[in-house]
């Protein structure tokens, strides 16, 4: 699967039905779970995990749904990528029995990592003694929805080393409470991503050791998943304003935007068939490699997304926004879901990597 055209019956079902509600979601102040979207998903069996092997046809998935709506492409994106953590980590016993679980439909999971941060009055980070966690957790896509979290926690005593990644039961509501005050933003409302309490939330089992949720080349391929989703809101975005542009009259101006969208569309295209290409390749590319086709692919996206968004604008003016369009409910969806990551300082490491690699050489 390529493109939304070439998805199976099912899926374009579903996916018509996830892009139907987008807009109702977006206006969900409360930022509730989008149930009947990742029901439709599951039904068409977006959720079910996936073959090993079919990294491309996950990216192609993830794209094609956060072309209806990146809120929730971002709660399968964290699934897809808590199937794979669970493959690669888990012990087989456990392994076995919560694939099993997800493959029946039962189980959905998410990876929670972002910490409150210091100060705010948000609460004190999550904590785990390896049976319970409790403690805080923000932008927790899908909160409200799923059932199992990978978590990045801190064992109580730990000092400042790597945090290691707790298998959370999420099933009691007395000892995970939602905050859905917390997130206020005017984007990604569809994501459910609200700030978490655990208190003495049952842990099932730490997948690795501190530090393996960031081993190469699992922890690209699952920044990856997550620029695949970004790519399909560009997309949502590219479309409604060529179609816009389209219906206006004619002018020297409007082709150069209706150009400009669809080299920086492109742009993203061959990026993405990149990433599918190194990523996915068995045997599994080297660390180094992995850490840096990731940065710079996605370093290329949102440089590319955020172009095209300013080209779309600029052309189109104050309407889309004013009206609600598909380009403004994407634009704002791709700007906050941007800033959660910070690409400057991964290129300043690999650039600095590069240039001692140059200064021994010489």
């Amino acid at each position: 699967m390529t493109a939304t055209g070439s998805a199976p019956p099912p899926l374009l079902a579903a996916l018509d039905a996830v892009a139907d509600g987008a807009a109702a979601r977006d206006h969900d102040a409360r930022g509730c779970f989008p149930t009947e979207a990742v029901v439709a998903l599951e039904r068409a069996g977006a959720f079910v995990p996936p073959p090993q092997g079919a990294y491309a046809d996950e990216l192609a998935l993830l794209r094609t749904v956060a072309r209806a709506d990146l809120g929730v492409a971002r709660i399968l994106d964290g699934h897809l990528n808590a199937i794979e953590r669970l493959r690669v980590h888990a012990a087989p016993d456990l392994r076995e029995q919560e694939l099993a679980a997800i493959e029946a439909g039962m189980l959905r999971a998410g990876v929670w990592g972002a910490d409150p941060v210091p100060g705010t009055g948000e609460g004190a980070p999550a904590v785990t003694d390896g049976h319970v966690i409790r403690g805080v957790k923000t932008f927790c896509s899908g909160a409200g929805g799923v059932d199992r979290a990978l978590v990045l926690v801190r064992h109580q005593d730990d000092g400042d080393g790597p945090p290691s990644a707790a298998w959370v039961d999420l099933s009691d509501s007395a000892r995970v409470h939602v905050d859905r005050d917390w997130f206020r933003g005017g984007g990604m409302r569809s994501s459910a991503s609200h700030r978490v309490v655990f208190d003495d939330a049952p842990v099932l089992a730490l997948l690795g050791g501190p530090g393996a949720l960031t081993q190469q080349p699992w922890f690209a391929r699952d920044a990856v998943r997550t620029a695949a989703t970004w790519a399909g809101a560009a997309d949502a975005a590219a479309d409604d304003a060529l179609a816009q542009i389209a219906a206006r009259p004619e002018s020297e101006l409007s082709s150069l935007a209706a150009g400009e969208i669809m080299l920086l569309r492109r742009t993203i295209d061959l990026w993405l068939a990149e990433g599918a290409r190194v990523l996915g390749a068995d045997p599994a590319p080297a660390d180094a490699e992995a850490s840096r086709v990731a940065a710079q692919l996605r370093a290329a996206l949102a440089a590319a997304i955020r172009a095209l968004l300013d080209t779309a604008e600029r052309a189109l003016g104050s309407r889309p926004a004013a009206t609600g369009a598909p380009l403004d409910r994407a634009a704002r969806d791709l700007r906050l879901f941007l800033l959660q990551h910070r690409l400057d300082p991964i290129l300043a490491r690999d650039g600095a990597a590069a240039l001692a690699a140059r200064r021994r050489g010489a």
